[in-house]
């Protein structure tokens, strides 16, 4: 696994549970608000030491911790994700799996095996608008497929966007909605200007507050539950 970062513990990453945080490194995506800038590049060499440490850490904190997230990057494009999930779902936690939804073929056999209990989905934006605001040629029928599996799982999920006002008008997620008709869970997380990918959208603003909240009542014509989430 090439693994960008290990957090030992978040209340915030994982609804309900105490956990550890793996960062995966490599993304096929380049959207410009990235605040893991850190991790969008990869690199060509393994890290099986830091595997190694990294779970026996969660063997050692058993009992204190309840959960770990893999994230990113975008996990699935490691091409060693399913044996190193095996082995964290040994350990005994339950997993929650971070993904922007393009590889619909990975994520189906990792549901399918049984080695997440809850997966994130990123949907970055309405499908005519996709490609420009990831800055990457994607692929909007495995999107789609990626949607069907998560909401049809029987797994917990989420559906999230982080909402860059200049990118994203209230129509546009409005849109997003659509895409996901049905969704138990659909997340509007404010766009916080940290490190980024792109350093020009340090200048960049998200809807208050209220805006977001009077966008997320809107949205519940088309999905169960919508929220406003800081990023």
């Amino acid at each position: 696994m090439l693994i960008g970062g290990f957090g030992r513990f978040s209340l915030n990453e994982y609804p309900g549970r105490i956990c550890a945080v793996i960062f995966t490194k490599g993304c096929n995506f380049k959207c410009p608000y990235c605040h893991n800038p850190e991790l969008v590049k990869s690199e060509p060499r393994q890290t099986p030491a830091l595997e190694l440490e990294i779970l026996d850490f969660l063997k050692m904190r058993r009992g204190k911790l309840d959960g770990v997230v893999v994230t990113g990057g975008e996990p699935t494009i490691q091409a060693d994700l399913i044996p190193f999930l095996e082995k964290i779902k040994k350990t005994g936690y339950p997993v929650k799996l971070n993904t922007n939804g393009s590889l619909p073929s990975v994520l189906k056999n990792i549901i399918s095996l049984g080695l997440v209990d809850y997966v994130a989905m990123d949907i970055k934006a309405p499908f005519y608008k996709y490609c420009s605001v990831t800055n990457s040629l994607v692929d909007l029928k495995k999107i789609l497929q990626s949607v069907s599996l998560v909401i049809n799982s029987g797994l917990d999920y989420e559906f999230r966007t982080t909402i860059v006002k200049s990118l994203l008008t209230p129509e546009d997620i409005l849109e997003i909605s659509k895409t996901i008709k049905g969704a138990k869970l659909y997340i509007l997380q404010k766009f916080v200007p940290s490190k980024l990918l792109d350093p020009k959208f340090l200048k960049e603003e998200t809807y208050n507050d209220k805006e977001l909240i009077k966008i997320a009542k809107q949205l519940e014509e088309f999905v169960e539950k919508c929220m406003v989430r800081q990023n």
